[in-house]
């Protein structure tokens, strides 16, 4: 089994993200406090897929 890959910039992105998270300075798009950890991963993935860095696709649900 492969593991994703992402490009160096995604993940500093998304540490950045994580970074925010943990000194409790993260807020969603409706402006609450993230307080899950998958959201937070959540939210760096996607604004690094913005930024058009290297993100593999989002899954496909059947």
């Amino acid at each position: 089994m492969s593991k994703t890959k992402y490009s160096d910039k995604a993940q500093d992105k998304v540490g950045k993200v994580m970074h925010e998270f943990k000194e409790g300075k993260l807020k969603s798009s409706s402006g609450q406090k993230v307080t899950n950890r998958k959201q937070a991963i959540a939210i760096g993935i996607s604004e690094a897929r913005e930024e058009g860095l290297k993100v593999p696709p989002k899954k496909k649900n059947n």
